[in-house]
């Protein structure tokens, strides 16, 4: 019967950087990356926890390493089309990985120590904005503008009691309009009734206002190009 130092060293063989991290990530989308500990992950890996840092030599780069996957699932723009549709898509893309992964929304620009996919995509999205035409300085102003955009949507979506446009009518119905007396909230009842008669899904508000930001963009990057 083989040993405890000889157990280890079988359950641990199966064992990789990419394995790890990967592991980190799934592990952090049940959980949220809080609770994410090198022992904690070590015990759903079944292996030792001082064996994971032969691939992670701490925590700050294994948080880097899940970073840079979520990096990798974003679209990238590119130049095939006109600056608005591939930074559009690039937004959604960003949408649509961050509610997988909803820990990683205050990560994304933390890191001091970028991986390779995190660097692709901030070149790549600084590059779509200057072929465009905009200088440096407007460049960086619209990649602040629309990051801030799509992580804070994504951030108070991650915190709504409801996930889809029926949720929140039966919310609004069983929960919300009782606590809404029609003489005190006039209009909370008119909306709540309209939205819920309409099948409103408050989703859309993403694309309502990333397009009006990308529209108020144009103008000044066209200005920008006649001086």
């Amino acid at each position: 019967m083989p040993d405890k130092g000889q157990r280890q060293v079988v359950s641990d063989a199966g064992l990789s950087k990419q394995r790890v991290v990967l592991e980190a990530v799934r592990l952090a989308d049940r959980e949220g990356v809080a609770g994410l500990s090198m022992r904690r992950l070590a015990g759903v890996l079944g292996a030792g926890a001082m064996s994971l840092y032969h691939y992670v030599a701490s925590k700050e780069e294994l948080l880097d390493a899940m970073v840079d996957v979520v990096f990798e699932e974003i679209e990238l723009p590119t130049a095939e089309t006109d600056w608005q549709s591939e930074m559009r898509r690039r937004a959604v893309s960003t949408r649509q990985v961050l509610a997988r992964h909803p820990w990683a929304i205050g990560l994304l620009e933390s890191r001091t120590s970028p991986g390779p996919a995190n660097l692709r995509h901030h070149e790549a999205v600084t590059a779509c904005l200057r072929r465009a035409g905009f200088p440096v300085l407007m460049a960086t102003h619209a990649n602040w503008l629309l990051d801030s955009y799509v992580y804070g949507f994504a951030l108070q979506a991650a915190s709504l009691p409801f996930d889809t446009a029926g949720e929140l009518a039966d919310l609004t119905e069983e929960v919300y309009l009782p606590q809404l007396p029609q003489d005190q909230f006039p209009f909370l009842n008119e909306s709540a009734a309209a939205l819920v008669a309409s099948d409103y899904d408050p989703a859309e508000e993403f694309l309502f206002g990333l397009d009006l930001i990308l529209a108020a963009l144009e103008p000044m990057r066209a200005s920008e190009q006649q001086r």
